[in-house]
């Protein structure tokens, strides 16, 4: 046997690692959901800042760190998705906590967030076209969160609290619909689990 033989049937093969989809999709939808019903003015008689802790910890470290296993297994859509969300979130507690609080006036606090929405909206915008090779459940997410960003932006620039209040309530069925995808994720992904379905894509997957 020649050396390069030998090493060729040494070399280990390295198995991929879980699913991270339905992790990123839970860290997603929570920080969502916590955001999404303070915009919506669910949260009258709380802080409206629920969703700052985790937006660091679980929608961005979460999502962050689903991002990085997807480029793992070779996901290009998912170590996209999940790593720029991820960003997004810990962006946003950052500039909840650094920027915000110098900011002289609430309008000018608004354009920020309709200029931050609106540059998401335009990332969500492709990644929405490219969900359509995943499956319904996860195209789902990226419509209802592309009407959510579009809405929001729209609110925030306009600094229009009841464009914002709507848009809170589409985020709030972004949340559950990213909520449904992550259930079905964990549980198709077990062995023995109950099928939840998450439909087909609606174009064909490349090779």
């Amino acid at each position: 046997m020649s050396v390069t033989d030998d090493r060729s049937a040494t070399t280990p093969t390295v198995a991929p690692v879980a699913d991270p989809a339905p992790l990123g999709l839970a860290a997603f939808a929570l920080t969502t959901f916590l955001l999404s019903a303070a915009n919506a003015g669910w949260m009258n008689a709380a802080s409206k800042d629920a969703w700052l802790g985790y937006a660091l910890a679980y929608g961005g470290l979460g999502q962050l760190l689903a991002g990085m296993w997807e480029f793992r297994n070779r996901n290009v859509f998912g170590a996209t998705a999940f790593s720029t969300y991820g960003g997004f979130w810990i962006g946003l507690a950052l500039w909840a906590l650094i920027v915000a609080p110098k900011i002289s006036s609430p309008a000018a606090a608004d354009h920020d967030l309709g200029w931050i929405l609106l540059a998401f909206a335009i990332f969500n915008t492709y990644m929405l076209l490219w969900s359509t090779q995943v499956n319904a459940a996860v195209f789902g997410v990226f419509l209802t969160l592309e009407a959510t960003e579009i809405i929001l932006f729209i609110g925030f620039l306009a600094t229009n609290t009841t464009i914002i209040k709507v848009g809170g309530y589409v985020g709030v069925l972004t949340a559950l619909t990213a909520w449904y995808a992550s259930a079905a994720g964990v549980t198709n992904g077990m062995a023995g689990g109950l099928a939840v379905p998450v439909g087909r894509p609606f174009m064909g997957r490349r090779p």
